[in-house]
């Protein structure tokens, strides 16, 4: 009977894990994610350090199988791997990101073991789990809860703290609910963290209202393009004209916009190859004043490095090369040993670079534009860093690797919530969706569907000025948690002394 109980705790922590994803987007059901965190935080009680990190461990594989599992998508159908190989893969690499998400929860056993500690203590641990894995291993920033108040009155807090903060109230919900299932809490705390709560959330509604930056006063027409190209031709030589042909075809009743925004790698070669049709269609933009930006792989000779890079054509000026790349799929870890061992580790334009920390931004019509290419956009402190001196945010992604999976809604929500926290428009351009136009306050203004081809008409207005966000970064947020957990710890261990 020991044995069965406890595997149906463990079946709860899975369940309750695989569920968070629900909170966030396509589905949005937001008040899952508070009721999954207080079923972990109500069985992190009375641990040790080993039981807290299976707990945690078994409660976060839920969370990353249900809600990035879509990798298998780019293993199986893009990488050629067997399904049930890629089904293994995928299982590894969620067990990967689980022991980086349960790793911090070994503080849970180091702080005092009373309902004021975990009241408070508890959701400090998760934000440091998220902060973890936002920097380990060059970082997986998925699946934070904070993007759960991407449309509710707590948004209004993201200029000032962001998306860790949002996660620190979230985590504070859960621990005041699971609190409440004690016989024996600390009422007095419980109160008080309620009586917080409720503040955020009423204060939030009025700082929604706040014009954190300013108009600029301009107000710029935009065309996103949208060429859906399928991911199995993209990089054959034969298909490369055909490529060009269409996005030039899809360009051509649009010359009238003062941006027109290809996505990333739109262009399937490098200058080198396509040195003509770059050439024509930089003219055909600066007859007519418009500002083109494509993205493009680049080869730098001297160096002898290839880059995942947006280049400007037209009335624009600059460049801009990645400096987040993703593993395996732009760049292989330990490459000498896995190159060429199976097909997955040749995927196309697997071997970029890293493009220099400190680049100018791109110039548009007299404005500066925050560029982040696909992946790097769910970094909060990189975009935030970018985007203090510019007035519109810019990202071009192609999350056609994913195919109908829940990835590119997910990809999207994050994009939604940099536009917030920095209070900066965002221009989103992407292979096959979700390509939009977001506002200063997350909201999207256009939107084209997703998996066809088409154009994207709008207009986006520049906006000055930072945010708190912009300024401090999530670092306010990470460095209460890290004092909370360090204040407990050390008070757990004076008690013992005495």
């Amino acid at each position: 009977m020991m044995r069965l109980a406890r595997g149906q705790k463990f079946l709860a922590l899975f369940v309750s894990g695989a569920l968070l994803p629900l909170s966030l987007s396509p589905f949005y059901l937001w008040p899952v994610a508070i009721l999954s965190i207080a079923v972990l935080f109500r069985t992190l009680q009375y641990q040790t350090v080993k039981q807290a990190l299976v707990k945690s461990a078994v409660f976060g594989f839920g969370m990353f199988f249900a809600g990035v599992s879509w990798v298998y998508v780019s293993i199986h159908e893009h990488g050629f791997i067997p399904a049930p190989l890629a089904l293994i893969a995928t299982i590894l690499f969620c067990l990967f990101i689980t022991a980086l998400f349960a790793l911090p929860f070994a503080l849970s056993a180091l702080i005092p073991q009373k309902p004021a500690s975990w009241l408070f203590g508890l959701p400090a641990i998760w934000v440091l789990s998220e902060w973890f894995r936002s920097w380990i291993f060059t970082g997986f920033p998925w699946l934070y809860s904070g993007y759960i108040h991407t449309e509710t009155w707590l948004s209004g807090w993201a200029p000032l703290g962001g998306v860790m903060w949002l996660s620190f109230i979230t985590a504070l919900a859960a621990a005041v609910l699971s609190q409440l299932t004690q016989p024996h809490r600390n009422q007095r705390s419980v109160k008080l963290a309620s009586l917080a709560i409720i503040i955020a959330v009423v204060s939030g509604y009025f700082l929604q209202q706040i014009n954190w930056t300013t108009p600029t006063g301009k107000n710029l027409s935009v065309v996103l393009v949208q060429p859906n190209t399928d991911q199995h031709k993209k990089w054959t030589s034969k298909e490369r004209q055909g490529i060009l042909q269409q996005l030039q075809a899809q360009t051509e009743p649009h010359w009238g916009a003062d941006i027109i925004i290809w996505p990333e790698a739109a262009i399937p070669a490098t200058p080198k190859y396509v040195d003509a049709f770059l050439t024509q269609i930089d003219q055909q933009a600066k007859v007519n004043q418009t500002a083109l930006l494509t993205g493009i792989p680049i080869y730098d000779g001297q160096r002898q490095a290839f880059y995942n890079s947006v280049i400007t054509l037209g009335t624009a000026q600059g460049k801009y090369d990645k400096t987040r790349l993703v593993p395996f799929g732009e760049y292989v870890p330990i490459e000498s040993v896995l190159r060429g061992l199976i097909r997955f580790f040749n995927l196309p334009m697997s071997s970029f670079s890293l493009g220099e920390a400190d680049q100018p931004l791109l110039n548009i019509a007299g404005e500066k534009v925050a560029t982040a290419i696909c992946y790097e956009i769910v970094y909060p402190n990189l975009v935030a860093e970018m985007a203090r001196e510019a007035t519109m945010l810019l990202t071009v992604s192609n999350d056609a690797w994913f195919g109908r999976s829940i990835a590119p809604r997910q990809h999207m929500q994050m994009a939604r919530m940099r536009a917030l926290e920095n209070a900066k428009p965002m221009m989103r351009g992407t292979n096959n969706g979700v390509t939009a136009l977001v506002d200063h306050r997350g909201v999207i203004t256009e939107q084209i569907e997703q998996f066809t081809a088409g154009e994207l008409s709008g207009h986006i207005a520049p906006r000055s000025g930072q945010t708190v966000f912009s300024q401090t970064g999530s670092w306010p947020t990470v460095i209460l948690s890290l004092l909370i957990c360090g204040g407990l710890i050390v008070r757990r261990r004076t008690a013992a002394s005495q």
